[in-house]
């Protein structure tokens, strides 16, 4: 379930981002393109920052495997 949280997360956050670099292209005015590229700015690290948390888990969940312990 977890799993399944986090990669509906990263989804999300790269859908937000998608729709905010939409939004600055369709801008008409500077002040509004400037807000929507800071958006998308800000979405794009948050699915950064969830896609390097989600490879530190899985690479946690190796070692531990190797090592023989338990989650």
């Amino acid at each position: 379930m977890a799993e399944i949280l986090r990669s509906s997360n990263l989804h999300f956050f790269l859908a937000r981002a998608e729709q905010a670099r939409a939004e600055a292209d369709a801008a008409t005015l500077d002040h509004v393109r400037e807000r929507s590229l800071r958006s998308e700015a800000a979405w794009n690290a948050l699915a950064a920052k969830a896609e390097r948390s989600e490879k530190f888990r899985e690479q946690e969940a190796i070692r531990k495997a190797e090592a023989g312990l338990t989650s």
